[in-house]
């Protein structure tokens, strides 16, 4: 006996998959393993089967047509292939979490993709499945472009693919933006990415802020925003939220500062939150420069700030990192954009047997 897969579209309709295995069965073929994928065009049936030795590549295709399905493509598989789909899943995002560079390679191991490119242009909104091709937004920046001679892509595939690719930024996110910051008065800080679960503790921080904080953080009022509002600033569709706690090591460890990466279109907005008595040591500067390098591994063309004229330790913060300017003027607000240049490689990378994919975190 020798294992197999076979993948065929059948007609979506009561009985058709029974034919279909009937003619296996005929020719003494085992199902081990069966997946249905839905598409408009019919129902595609992914097979792992255990068929005789003396049946080859064309018998099996004979057997599938005869069980009247179609565009059918055959190949042999290793006993590997028992493992099942959401076993197979599962295993591939746990390597992930561990590291969540290498969703290149567990893009390729999930869908046997022939090619995975990460390109720096974005997906688009809505991605893309072909029968070859498969395009996945990646939420970090970029994209990745899959290939595959055959069998086609599915859109099951996709939403599985698209899953691990979010699985991976996120987790890259996690892993790249928590670290321990000692400022120059010997102070340390916990910076990492904020949750929902921050949201008393952002509360807390707005409440423990003077109203002048406040009005220069959110430059149209001193009132401390609705949860529903800091909800979104925690985890925005776009960019990612910092939060810096510190403390005796206790839980939960009090949130000393808020910064903000808020991308819309090619362009992503930077706004910082400090406590009072956090204030002037260092850790607004220290804040602004970890959203500059994400903005610019995420591939912003440019970063801006709304700040109030009067603002001066925020203007002081963004003198500090040396970067190319411009500056508008509207009243008594200020809009400073910085030109970013991205520090990735324009040319595309392809991710082979022998070597990982690299990401951008």
């Amino acid at each position: 006996m020798a294992l197999w897969r076979i993948r065929a579209t059948v007609d979506d309709r009561p009985g058709y998959l029974s034919v279909l295995t009937a003619s296996l069965a005929l020719r003494g073929v085992n199902i081990l393993t069966v997946q249905v994928h839905t598409t408009e065009a019919g129902a595609v049936d992914d097979f792992l089967v255990d068929a005789p030795d003396q049946l080859g590549e064309a018998d099996l295709r004979a057997a599938v047509e005869r069980g009247r399905g179609r565009d059918c493509w055959v190949a042999r598989s290793e006993a590997r292939g028992l493992a099942d789909q959401p076993t197979r899943v599962l295993g591939l995002a746990a390597r992930l979490v561990r590291e969540p560079e290498g969703a290149g390679e567990a893009l390729r191991a999930l869908l046997g993709a022939d090619e995975v490119t990460w390109r720096p242009r974005p997906a688009g909104p809505l991605g893309g499945v072909g029968a070859r091709t498969m395009l996945l937004g990646d939420p970090s920046g970029g994209s990745y472009e899959l290939r595959r001679r055959e069998p086609s892509f599915t859109p099951a595939e996709y939403a599985r693919a698209q899953a691990l690719v979010e699985l991976a930024s996120a987790v890259a996110r996690r892993d790249d933006d928590r670290v321990t910051l000692v400022l120059p008065d010997a102070a340390e800080v916990l910076v990492r990415s904020a949750t929902a679960d921050d949201l008393s503790g952002v509360l807390d921080l707005h409440q423990h802020c003077s109203a002048r904080s406040r009005q220069r953080r959110y430059l149209g009022g001193a009132a401390v925003p609705s949860p529903a509002r800091l909800r979104r600033l925690l985890e925005p569709a776009r960019g990612v939220t910092l939060v810096a706690t510190a403390g005796p090591g206790g839980e939960p460890e009090p949130v000393v500062a808020m910064a903000n990466l808020l991308g819309e279109g090619d362009e992503a907005e930077v706004a910082l939150l400090v406590r009072d008595d956090w204030q002037r040591r260092g850790l607004g500067s220290a804040l602004l420069r970890r959203l500059l390098g994400h903005a610019e591994r995420a591939g912003y063309a440019a970063l801006l700030l709304h700040v109030q004229a009067e603002n001066t330790p925020m203007l002081r913060a963004v003198r500090r990192l040396a970067r190319p300017t411009s500056v508008e003027r509207d009243g008594s607000v200020l809009t400073v954009t910085m030109p970013l240049v991205a520090r990735r490689v324009d040319l595309p990378r392809q991710v082979d047997a022998a070597a990982r994919s690299h990401r951008p975190h």
